[in-house]
């Protein structure tokens, strides 16, 4: 065997040891050829610079852990990285090329789940941009110093890396299990496949054990084989969660199902071994609906049990799975995928005809206008700007309607069948379509948490009835004396009990309708919602946003002595110029109305205002330029502070300003110079469903109020008006948190119904419902956060006492199913200590209960109450359809 000669000249060891690094690096897939300038790759990892990555946090359990997971990102190449932990935020700085996967897995060790933000994607897609541009830079110096194979090659190691992007892999952190998940049957093993399986094996075991006529020599240990592949493969869901439970100390909801199976065929196994039954001339003649003493006095085979149960289980689970209809599932086909391709539509300055391209909907920016052809589902919402058609927004629980210019629409719209053109307004998470996602996620992942104790509590019921089934197999046995009767017992006690029953009754009732509700736009944040709204005794509305119609018109303008009726108006309308207040809009139109129909110069055309201020009372504060006489009787422009006010009882006005200020609708007074000069009345109509409403909610025996601004008298007029019974009036914004805490402090539970406006009334209230979130909200992430329990999308008024209605049914199926799920396991476990219950017939009564509670808890979703008028108009709820 020859040695390799010593080299003793350093160059060559040198050399040597060069070229080993290069094969190395050849073997890894790094270009070691001699043609790339090593100052040139020095620039361009230069030039590839940094970038920040910001990151979502959930889990940060606590604050001292922060500076221990910030240790760990240093440590990656070229990291820097800051925790904030108040709001559960990650700022971090890398190489642009850098993987944010490996920052994931880095917070992954500590129990943390990090997701980027949206505005760290949209860099990294910008950045990709970038990136092509270079790599076909790149591709062109490469062709005149590599061969072609080698470029081919290089583009699918670049197009395996991009399909293997965060942005692939990405996932909503939101779907959370609960911490029960492990009581229940894992729902991805119970497929189609392992029914028909496990039917076809047991069609022969029952046919053979029922029928005497079918049995032959060896038929028993025939059907010991078939039921086999039955009891191992087709119920090995439920042992799985039976092992499972039991690893972690808890007993899964389908253990009592899985162990009775298997006592069930070991125990015929068993009996063929050491009995008579396992003899070749046996013969068997069961009974179908109960059991025999004198048949279980010559033996039992429970092959048939350990198959019928089996299949019995599948098929429920089955068929529950296809009755039940999940909203994120539905939602999801609606989401638009951020690789779908959309047409953009741009006009380049040199050249005014619109050019049409196809862009990734992941690529389309604020202020973009796309096409959306018939059929197609809208991916932003936008605002038309060109055609006019129908847009189905069933996905929304929104009325569908016809849209023209200046409408808006929302992604997961689909449009009719006329082509629209749409400026882009949101995208991505921002759209409503996105924000429902997430609010019913959210739902569930809270609802999850409050159905833990409902679940364990139904998991006690196993080793309940482990316990009586081994006292009932014991008192059968000491009894009788027939061990195989004391079995059959015993078994029909475990295959009888439905803890899934006990578990589902309450959460699936309740799940079912808050997913009914959001179908239908109205977004309720928990089931203690509906348990809240079911106790509620009182309704306060406010005014303004909830009964009004919200377009308001001015009535009046009262002028005091020797002042200027026009010059009133015109300077109330020039300090509400820059508020979007109904009560603002209304002025504003009503001065400019005024101006463009003033036949006198006295008025200037334009009052300049300065120094605006809005006050707590939601005063109008401002410096005014208007014409003032001065000592010489002559008129000149003066700056001088004007106020525009509401008045919050008779006292603070007088005169005929003070009769102006009760004689109509809602008062303004204008004061400048420290003098009041005119009274200014504005009008606004309740809306349709206002009257209604309000009558629906007195006949239901809830006591009705109204929160307003205006003094009693003008407030009590206009709550005579929609019939509420008693008004709180001359509250000012900043007072009326305090005045709904007073009136629960007197023993009221409290639903308080609004806009946005009176989002800390929310917070005090038992019960918060704000409706007409799309026309009030400027971007529907604003609802993630509200202080709401009940967020309507739509503004109608009428849903209002349905929701009521909608609570209190609910409830009653909950505590119906409660008491029919604890009646049920009772009667059924003493039937089967009786040893009146086959076994058999015990498993079909367990899942008849299951199918029975899961098909009233199903329909209490078609029960919800809807936001728009069309179909709240068509629905009754009656207080006897859920029975």
């Amino acid at each position: 065997m020859s040695q390799e000669p010593h080299l003793t000249d350093p160059d060559e060891q040198l050399g040597r040891v060069i070229s080993q690094a290069k094969e190395a690096a050849a073997l890894a897939g790094v270009d070691t050829r001699a043609g790339v300038d090593p100052e040139e790759n020095a620039q361009a990892l230069v030039h590839a610079g940094k970038t920040s990555f910001a990151f979502e946090l959930s889990g940060l359990s606590s604050a001292t852990i922060v500076g221990e997971i910030e240790e760990a990102l240093s440590q990656l190449n070229g990291v820097d990285a800051r925790i904030v932990y108040p709001s559960s935020t990650a700022w971090v700085s890398a190489s642009s090329t850098f993987d944010p996967q490996s920052i994931v897995d880095v917070f992954a060790r500590f129990g943390v789940d990090a997701q980027l933000t949206d505005s760290s994607l949209r860099r990294r897609v910008a950045w990709s941009d970038v990136e092509d541009g270079r790599f076909r830079r790149s591709v062109r110096r490469h062709r005149r110093r590599a061969s072609k194979e080698q470029v081919e090659q290089e583009e699918r190691q670049f197009e395996l890396a991009r399909r293997q992007g965060f942005l692939e892999r990405q996932s909503d952190h939101r779907r959370r299990q609960a911490s029960t998940q492990v009581l229940f049957t894992a729902r991805e093993l119970i497929t189609k496949k392992r029914f028909w399986v496990s039917l076809a094996f047991s069609i022969p075991v029952l046919i053979v054990s029922y029928y005497p006529w079918m049995q032959f020599d060896y038929w028993q240990w025939v059907l010991a084989a078939l039921s086999a592949p039955v009891v191992f493969y087709g119920a090995w869901p439920f042992h799985r969660a039976t092992i499972g439970g039991a690893r972690r100390g808890m007993s899964a909801l389908d253990s009592a199902s899985s162990v009775a199976i298997l006592l069930g065929w070991f125990w015929s196994l068993a009996a063929m071994l050491f009995s008579r039954v396992g003899d070749i001339g046996y013969r068997a003649d069961p009974t179908w609906a109960s059991l025999s003493p004198d048949q279980a006095r010559t033996g039992m085979l429970f092959f048939d049990v350990s198959c019928g149960m089996t299949c019995i289980l599948l098929a429920g689970r089955l068929l529950i799975r296809h009755t039940r209809n999940n909203l994120l599932d539905d939602l999801d086909r609606l989401r638009t995928d951020h690789n779908t391709k959309v047409t953009l539509v741009t006009r380049h300055r040199k050249n005014p005809k619109p050019v049409e391209t196809s862009v990734a909907v992941q690529k389309l920016n604020v202020g973009d206008d796309i096409l959306v052809g018939p059929g197609d589902l809208v991916p932003v919402d936008g605002v038309v700007i060109g055609g006019s058609s129908t847009i189905n927004t069933e996905a929304l629980g929104i009325e569908p309607r016809e849209v023209s210019v200046n409408d808006k629409v929302y992604a997961g719209s689909i449009n009719g069948d006329s082509r629209l053109k749409i400026r882009v307004s949101h995208t991505g998470h921002r759209t409503w379509l996105a924000e429902i996602y997430r609010w019913v996620a959210d739902t569930n992942v809270n609802q999850n948490m409050a159905d833990d104790l409902a679940t364990r509590t139904a998991s006690t019921l196993v080793p309940v009835s482990f316990m009586i089934a081994a006292a009932d197999f014991a008192l059968w046995a000491l009894i009788t004396g027939n061990l195989t009767q004391a079995f059959a017992s015993a078994l029909a006690v475990l295959g009888g009990v439905a803890p899934v029953a006990l578990a589902v009754s309450a959460s699936l009732a309740m799940r079912q309708g808050i997913e009914g509700a959001a179908r239908r736009g109205i977004l309720i944040r928990s089931g203690n919602t509906l348990r809240a709204l079911d106790e509620v005794d009182t309704v306060i509305f406010n005014r303004v946003g909830a009964l009004s119609s919200g377009e308001m018109h001015v009535e009046t303008v009262t002028a005091d002595r020797g002042e200027n009726l026009d010059l009133v108006l015109r300077v109330a309308g020039a300090l509400a110029l820059e508020s979007d207040h109904p009560v603002s809009r209304a002025l504003v139109r009503a001065a400019r109305e005024a101006r463009d129909a003033q036949h006198t110069s006295t008025i200037p055309n334009w009052i300049e205002v300065s120094h605006y201020e809005l006050d707590e009372d939601g005063n109008f504060h401002g410096m005014v330029e208007l014409p003032i006489q001065n000592s010489d009787g002559e008129e000149e422009l003066r700056q001088v502070e004007a106020i525009l006010w509401r008045p919050k009882n008779l006292s603070e006005l007088d005169g005929r300003l003070a009769q102006a200020a009760v004689s109509g609708g809602t008062p303004l007074v204008v004061r400048w110079k420290g003098k009041d000069r005119g009274v200014i009345t504005l009008h606004d109509d309740a809306k349709d469903d206002a009257i209604d409403a309000v009558d629906a909610l007195e006949q239901m025996g809830l006591e009705t109020m109204m929160l307003s601004r205006d003094t009693y008298p003008v407030a009590r007029r206009y709550g005579d008006t929609v019939g509420v019974s008693h008004v709180l009036a001359g509250i000012q914004p900043a007072n009326k948190a305090q005045t709904v805490r007073s009136v629960r402090t007197h023993g009221a539970r409290i639903a308080m119904v609004g806009d946005d406006s009176v989002r800390r009334c929310f917070r005090v209230a038992n019960v918060g419902i704000q409706i007409g979130a799309m026309s009030h909200v400027q971007t529907a992430s604003a609802i993630e956060h509200s202080e709401a329990d009940v967020v309507m999308l739509e503004g109608n008024v009428k849903p209002i006492p349905q929701l009521f209605q909608f609570a209190r049914k609910i409830n009653r199926v909950v505590h119906s199913n409660i008491a029919f799920a604890w009646g049920y396991n009772f009667l059924a476990m003493l039937a089967a200590i009786a040893g009146v219950l086959h076994p058999m017939i015990a498993t079909v009564l367990m899942l008849v209960s299951t199918l029975y509670i899961e098909v009233r808890s199903n329909r209490v979703g078609s029960f919800a109450p809807v936001s728009n008028k069309a179909e709240a108009d068509n629905q009754r709820i009656e207080g006897s359809q859920v029975a």
